[in-house]
């Protein structure tokens, strides 16, 4: 069955860095956009950037220039290289994948940034 298992959150400083890993299984990686989603308490989901299967990638406004997604189909991972942290980017990171018509989201790794 399709599995999403998320790692690499933790803490950061104002303007550190971190990169989160979505580790893919139980379907064809290669032929599917990716997403990642973050949810900050008391706020709804937001979708923060995603990649095609031809690697085309977009991003929120508010991540644009510090967050860069990539992904690599050997590894059936995607990433979510986070530059320039701020305390406003302090959430629950999900990766998220549409297919088939179904919604599937992995467990969602915590990001905190805060001095």
């Amino acid at each position: 069955q399709v599995q999403l298992v998320e790692s690499g959150g933790g803490l950061a400083q104002p303007g550190g860095s971190l990169r989160l890993s979505c580790a893919a299984s139980g379907f064809t990686f290669s032929s599917y956009y990716m997403s990642w989603v973050r949810q900050a308490p008391g706020k709804q989901r937001e979708l923060v950037a995603f990649i095609t299967s031809g690697d085309s990638t977009g991003y929120a406004d508010s991540v644009k220039g510090r967050f860069a997604i990539s992904r690599d189909n050997a590894k059936k991972t995607a990433y979510l290289q986070m530059n320039g942290l701020k305390p406003e980017d302090t959430a629950v990171y999900y990766c998220h994948l549409r297919r088939l018509g179904d919604e599937y989201w992995g467990q969602g790794t915590q990001v905190t940034v805060s001095s």
